[in-house]
């Protein structure tokens, strides 16, 4: 059985008819149901056999110690780790005596579907013990998208042709053994057994409480269990049900005789609470609040709950794709795994693989907001607001280490959980200031998307003025009176430490320029940071000053100074089979090449357009193509954008379809650690900024659509200043329809359109000039089996080696 075969394609669900053992790690990434504040990988209900079992708590992480063998000022002493917590989904069963295992016996049928519009993981299944007793079970789980902590299971065991006798075990688990840790590469250096026993308790409702060793975090769950029979199996009275505790282990037992036809099922409710400042009873009595909300809204109240979330969220998110319903069923789990991955994650990071898996030891980088945070401003702004407030909370951790690297202002972190830097490798780390400007970025387009003047007061302005500051001090003014920034690393992470990369460049400039505009427009949010006009006025000059590299020779612009004028790698040299390059080949011989493992360049393109002329958008993208290799997830989607707007649609749908399939497919076999969240947001950009032509800029919207011959039609929704505008897009057409809001007027083309709710309006879409069809390194095309890993440089073991996710 191949990748390609593990799901049905179907527009609203994920279905995994059969299972797959060698599959585990993967699907269990795929199947995460989570909230944002809460995720459970899919693994099984009985717990065996898994991959990688996981719930993880947001922010619940362990500290372990860094390990250099030559140490530098600045080097962080320490990481911060996400960790496994308490596991609350099992549910075992014996049959006969017999536990269920779908290795042992045989295993009759088996289904498990993730419901995009339900939010559910059920399962179905029909096993024969090895004494030939026959079951049917049938399971649905949710993490509540309403309720911060809160996990639901519904658990059915019905008897078949014969007589059964059935035991169910429903437990809570801290400190599960991490099969995955041994191959894992750091796995000396990761804490197998991190939760240290605080309380347990079987009273009533199982209870298990740990604090983490190093962190001292607490971390508990409760569970609330429901058992109903049918009536020929007896009343939930004549059941035989006891619980017991120890400290990492609390169970819970009912035991029925079923007769052919009859049924049992356990409701299962658990609620989860973690602290890093809170003592034990204050825990324990939020604990308790959580579970009674839980049990007052019931199983089916929290089905409908889910049902009613889902419903608004795809009521302004949903993205319509005709023609390929490969790619319909991918874009509806993105959108439904970002929202997972965001819900409920108020004052907490958004990791690069959310809460689906430890990859990157659950850390966040600048992913989310030029990936992430770009899609929810579009279809779930107040994500985006809870986001930047936690950028913000921050701005002390940021403003330490800016002093650490002898810099003003506040320097974001390369990768952290919490807001300290976590990356010990300093070239694709420190290194990397454009996640500066990055979340500056996304704080301009979510004011100016959403018109909340009351962020941009309290968080905002700093934000900006902070990112300023640095930069200022970061950068220089050279003999030419040009702004120019040395020594830094851009988004291509097989190039380091250059200098006036471009992507960072135009950033910075839009950052400077946005903070001296909006401390003219916000003066009050200004003056406790002790603004002066002297600086504001700094800040425009360098803006305007900022050196932009060209080469006037091949008439495209280098990824950084000098960049062009290095040899190219040697493609036709490099087998298939050696790609990621960085796993084969030492990043000394990268660093001096002309190869791209991620868009960076062509990434400028896209988010500084008006920067470029259409002339240039050309020839760069063009000259890039030839030596990017994707050895990135997060290139594709870039790659598309770009590969529509210069008139490529077909290239484009290439590239889409290999960023929306990055997890569903699995070819790399790399989703088992989480799955690849900002490639997820990758696949609307590329259909929403690729094909509908959406670009966010001067204060509104502007569009310029083109579909490949592949998609008949492409309809998106997406919401601007609390208007929902629908736009659809076919052969030679686009039409805009405003669905609900006051009139908003946008630009179609080099047309402005005034739009009113009830109105539709269609113009034709203006035909392109098809350039010709750029070339790709050899064996790096793109197309549905082609997909990269997107490891990145990170921690390492030891000074000067790479640590691979």
């Amino acid at each position: 059985m191949t990748t390609e075969d593990t799901f049905t394609v179907e527009p609203w669900c994920l279905r995994e008819p059969r299972l797959e053992l060698d599959q585990l790690a993967s699907t269990e990434a795929v199947l995460t149901v989570a909230n944002g504040s809460l995720g459970v990988r899919g693994t099984l209900d009985e717990g065996e056999p898994v991959g990688m079992p996981g719930t993880y708590l947001a922010g619940v992480h362990e500290l372990r110690t860094m390990v250099y063998t030559e140490t530098g000022s600045g080097d962080p002493e320490s990481t911060e780790t996400l960790v496994n917590t308490i596991d609350g989904t099992a549910v075992r069963l014996l049959v006969d005596g017999h536990p269920l295992d779908v290795r042992t016996g045989t295993l009759l049928h088996h289904e498990r579907v993730l419901d995009f519009r339900a939010g559910t993981l059920s399962r179905e299944l029909r096993w024969r013990s090895p004494d030939g007793r026959s079951v049917e079970v049938t399971s649905t789980r949710l993490v509540s998208l309403d309720q911060r902590g809160v996990l639901a299971l519904r658990y059915t065991v019905r008897a078949l042709e014969r007589p059964v006798e059935v035991v169910l075990q429903s437990g809570l688990v801290a400190n599960t053994r991490q099969p995955h840790l041994s191959s894992h590469p750091s796995a000396d250096d990761l804490l197998e057994h991190p939760l240290e026993p605080q309380e347990h308790d079987a009273n009533g409702r199982l209870t298990l409480v740990h604090r983490t060793l190093r962190t001292g975090l607490l971390v508990g769950a409760t569970a609330y269990h429901d058992v109903q029979a049918d009536h020929d199996a007896g009343s939930p009275a004549e059941l035989d049900v006891h619980s017991e505790a120890t400290p990492d282990h609390a169970r819970f037992t009912v035991r029925a005789k079923l007769e052919p036809g009859e049924s049992v099922t356990l409701t299962k409710l658990v609620a989860y609470a973690w602290s890093d400042t809170r003592e034990l009873p204050a825990l324990r009595d939020e604990l308790a609040g959580a579970l009674t909300v839980a049990r007052h809204e019931g199983f089916d109240g929290l089905l409908a709950s889910q049902r009613a979330i889902l419903d608004g969220f795809w009521e302004c998110a949903d993205v319509e794709v005709d023609g390929d319903d490969e790619l319909q069923q991918a874009v509806r789990f993105a959108l439904f795994q970002m929202l997972q991955a965001t819900a409920r994650a108020e004052g907490r990071a958004i990791a690069g693989k959310a809460l689906t898996g430890t990859g990157y030891e659950g850390h966040a980088f600048w992913d989310t907001e030029t990936f992430v945070l770009q899609v929810m401003t579009a279809v779930r702004p107040e994500v985006t607001r809870h986001a930047l407030g936690w950028r913000h909370a921050t701005l002390p951790a940021a403003r330490e280490r800016a002093a650490t690297l002898d810099l003003k202002g506040a320097a974001f972190p390369w990768r952290t959980i919490t807001g300290p830097e976590c990356s010990g490798y300093w070239p694709a780390g420190t290194a990397a200031f454009h996640v500066n400007a990055d979340v500056a970025d996304a704080v301009l387009r979510y004011v100016d998307a959403t018109g909340d003047e009351g962020f941009a007061r309290e968080a905002g302005v700093e934000l900006l003025v902070e990112s300023a500051r640095l930069w200022c001090s970061l950068a220089h003014w050279g003999r030419d009176e040009r702004f120019h920034v040395f020594g830094v690393t851009g988004p291509d992470e097989y190039s380091a430490l250059g200098d006036d990369n471009v992507y960072t460049n135009l950033m910075l400039q839009r950052n400077l320029r946005g903070a001296a505009r909006w401390v003219r427009r916000y003066p009050e949010a200004a003056e406790p940071l002790e603004v002066t006009l002297d600086e504001v006025a700094a800040w425009e000059q360098a803006a305007d000053a900022v050196c932009i590299p060209y080469d006037d020779e091949l008439g495209v612009h280098p990824q950084s100074t000098g960049f062009t004028l290095a040899p190219r790698w040697d493609f036709a040299g490099t087998p298939e089979e050696n790609y990621p390059l960085h796993s084969h080949y030492p990043y000394l011989q990268l660093y001096r090449k002309q190869v791209v493992k991620q868009a960076d360049l062509v990434l400028a393109l896209f988010m500084r357009g008006d920067a470029f002329t259409d002339e240039e958008k050309l020839r760069d993208f063009t000259y890039y193509e030839e030596i990017t290799v994707r050895d990135s997830s997060l290139s594709a989607c870039c790659q598309a954008v770009l590969a529509a707007e210069v008139g490529l649609p077909h290239l484009a749908h290439e590239y889409v379809v290999e960023s929306a399939l990055a997890d569903i497919r699995d070819p790399e076999h790399d989703s088992s650690d989480g799955l690849h969240v900002a490639a997820l947001a990758g696949t609307w950009l590329a259909l929403v900024c690729g094909f509908g032509g959406l670009r966010q800029v001067d204060d509104g919207l502007s569009f310029r659509p083109v579909l490949p011959d592949e998609l008949p039609r492409l309809c998106f929704r997406l919401l601007f200043r609390g208007r929902l505008l629908r736009v659809t897009v076919e052969p030679g057409r686009a039409t805009y329809e405003l669905l609900r809001g006051e009139p908003l007027t946008v630009r179609h083309e080099r047309d402005d359109l005034e739009l009113a709710v009830g109105a539709t309006v269609t113009r034709p879409t203006r035909l392109r000039p098809r350039p010709p069809l750029p070339s790709q390194p050899e064996t790096r095309a793109p197309g549905r089996g082609t997909l990269r890993d997107d490891s990145r440089p990170g921690t390492p073991a030891s000074a000067g080696h790479h640590e691979q996710a």
